[in-house]
């Protein structure tokens, strides 16, 4: 066996397609076996003991056997995991099979059911620097997902910075640490409570805070969605909703992928939002590509309960179909005139204009209709056939249909009269939410100002903050006051924001580090009453509150401090705390390790980073809230208390 393992790896390595850094990649060899690729068939042949082992003579025709081909290369012993053993294609696979179509599609993609735990810590950690993006297998994780003990509480109210003395569910929450693992810490409290989630991931687009230093990273973005968006969906209640704002670059794999989790049966659509206009450096290659000027959002249901609650834009110009007026003459009887004749009666207008020369800004204009919107009105068709016949009959009449003692409405020569107010809405104007002709927003949103909000909340993101408005439309179009809005991908703190001045419950989740310019600052500065944003239309007067905690650090405090590290002493410190009080992987036998060997100083420093976060357990990166009364931990008794009245034990 181990012969043949050696002999086919040996082979394998001749095939340039199949190597990449000197690392043979395994998909790669079962993708192009399951193709017959005809040159990897021709390779295979001329190796006398690999030829016997996966081929057959059929009456002198040699039958390449590519089930147990499969099966062999797919054997751990043949290619043991490592974090570069993903280095792959992403592909659509039917159970084992590489397809093209499919009925029953899912993305498939190298260690899809592995675990991708960490992250940088801060958002202008390079590439080519080391954090702590281990992917971790299934048979490695044991209490990697287990309910964290959380510290450093404090809360936030218009006095200030307070401390905690009880917890409440009904509490607003921010969280800092790993979003992974303070999504599972929250399953067992608020599984199948949460109304809405909107995320704001980092896009993978090589510029933004994906950096993670794998060259072939869709299969590692993949893995980081897919392990977030699984816990996610427990926490949405039945009638929830899920919004992920996403980036072209990654949309198609993500789609597949939601579908996938979520259910086809449950997609709703991608909006696409208007994020920018093509001005400047952005047309520098226009003659090369299609320039992008829009975002992506992904929407998701829970399931078949969850009710939308339709949003409006404001009308640019007067919808022409509303060209009649009508009134009640002395008699009572119901009279239908031209709007435009009633307009110039009434001195609204002082000549004779088509209907799309009406000016909606005009301040004369605007409060007629509005103050008569059940008397402006069009004709429409309908499908009562009775009062169809009955209203045809009297033609030139308005006639109101009554049935069984009530009006069904106002027709007239067989249509149905429909007034003006049917088309007033909530629409967002000025600064406010005002009752106005609203058109129904559908899934292209391009009335979102994205130039003039990058100081909302009084803190600066040059890039990547979302509106105040965004969030408001999709919290007001997913949620009622007093439901739950999470953000996993909290930043400045925009979901927070405007679900506290709209009266939502929050949960937050953050693990990098904004400084002056995080969610804290932000909402400390919304208790405070600031005026930007969606301040206005909500009335927002400031007050509120909400809680801060951190994931309790055990591993995760080695992690940052050899990351931090830029001199040797620095990792020998490191290495001396992983001694005496770290957790180290059982794969590792510390005594065996001596970091000031030559073997281990010919490393460049990075590698030395690398290796010595490797040997660490990333079970233990944080204290487990099992382990809270453990007394080698040092928990304080008022983190005691509010752990098990958080958690509720």
């Amino acid at each position: 066996m181990q012969n043949l393992l050696d002999d086919l790896k040996e082979l394998l390595q001749q095939d340039e397609r199949l190597v990449v850094d000197g690392k043979l990649l395994k998909n790669k060899i079962i993708e192009l076996a399951l193709q017959l690729d005809p040159g990897l068939i021709k390779m295979l042949l001329t190796h006398q003991s690999i030829k016997k082992h996966f081929f057959q003579d059929v009456e002198g025709v040699m039958v390449f056997d590519k089930i147990k081909f499969q099966k062999f290369v797919s054997n751990k012993a043949f290619l043991p995991d490592s974090y570069t053993s993903f280095k792959n294609r992403i592909g659509l696979m039917d159970d084992d099979e590489f397809i093209k179509e499919n009925k029953n599609v899912v993305l498939a993609w190298p260690y899809k059911d592995c675990v991708l735990e960490g992250g940088q810590t801060k958002e202008d950690q390079k590439r080519d620097e080391v954090f702590w993006n281990e992917v971790l297998a299934p048979d490695e994780i044991d209490r990697l997902l287990e309910p964290k003990v959380l510290t450093n509480w404090k809360r936030y109210d218009k006095d200030g910075e307070q401390s905690v003395d009880n917890i409440s569910l009904k509490d607003n929450l921010i969280l800092k640490g790993n979003n992974l693992l303070a999504l599972h810490s929250l399953t067992g409290i608020y599984r199948g409570k949460v109304k809405l989630i909107y995320i704001d991931p980092p896009f993978n687009t090589g510029n933004d805070s994906f950096l993670y230093n794998d060259s072939f990273n869709h299969s590692t973005w993949l893995t980081f969605m897919k392990n977030r968006l699984e816990v996610a969906k427990e926490l949405l209640s039945d009638d929830g909703f899920m919004f992920i704002n996403v980036d072209d670059i990654e949309e198609a794999y993500l789609k597949v992928l939601c579908d996938e989790i979520f259910d086809v049966s449950n997609f709703l659509n991608v909006i696409a939002v208007k994020s920018s206009t093509p001005s400047g450096t952005k047309t520098a290659h226009k003659d090369k590509t299609i320039i992008k000027q829009k975002d992506l959002i992904l929407v998701y249901r829970k399931s078949p309960l969850a009710k939308i609650n339709p949003q409006y834009t404001k009308r640019d110009g007067w919808d022409k179909h509303y060209s009649l007026f009508l009134e009640k003459s002395n008699s009572g009887e119901f009279i239908l005139t031209e709007l435009v004749d009633k307009l110039l009666n009434e001195g609204i207008i002082d000549k004779r204009i088509t209907l799309d020369k009406l000016n909606l800004a005009d301040k004369k204009f605007k409060s007629f209709y509005l103050k008569n919107a059940n008397k402006i009105c069009r004709l429409q068709s309908h499908k009562n056939k009775e009062a169809d016949k009955l209203s045809r009959e009297q033609e030139g009449v308005v006639m109101d249909f009554i049935q069984d003692g009530q009006s069904k409405g106002l027709f007239y020569n067989g249509q149905v009269i429909t007034p003006l107010a049917q088309g007033i809405h909530k629409v967002y104007d000025n600064k406010k939410f005002v009752a106005d002709l609203g058109m129904l927003l559908c899934d292209f949103w391009w009335d979102i100002d994205y130039q003039n909000t990058q100081n909302e909340g009084g803190v600066s993101f040059p890039t990547a903050k979302k509106p105040e408005l965004l969030l408001s439309r999709i919290i007001e179009m997913c949620t009622n006051e007093n439901d739950i809005v999470l953000d996993y991908h909290l930043g400045s703190g925009t979901t927070a924001a405007v679900a506290l001045k709209s009266n939502r419950q929050f949960i937050g989740i953050e693990q990098l580090d904004y400084g002056e310019n995080d969610s804290i600052k932000r909402l400390k500065n919304v208790i405070d009453g600031e005026q930007s944003g969606v301040s206005k239309a909500y009335d927002w007067k400031g007050g509120g509150s909400f809680v801060y905690a951190e994931l309790k650090k055990l591993n995760s405090d080695i992690v940052e401090l050899v990351e931090k590290a830029n001199n040797d002493k620095t990792l020998e410190k490191a290495f001396d705390l992983i001694q005496r009080k770290g957790f180290v992987s059982y794969k590792v036998n510390v005594s065996d390790i001596d970091i000031k060997s030559n073997s281990f100083n010919e490393l460049s420093f990075e590698d030395k980073q690398r290796f010595l976060i490797e040997i660490l357990d990333k079970n233990q990166l944080y204290l487990n809230f099992s382990e809270i009364e453990d007394e080698d931990y040092q928990v304080s008794q008022q983190d005691k208390n509010l752990n098990h009245a958080f958690y509720k034990s």
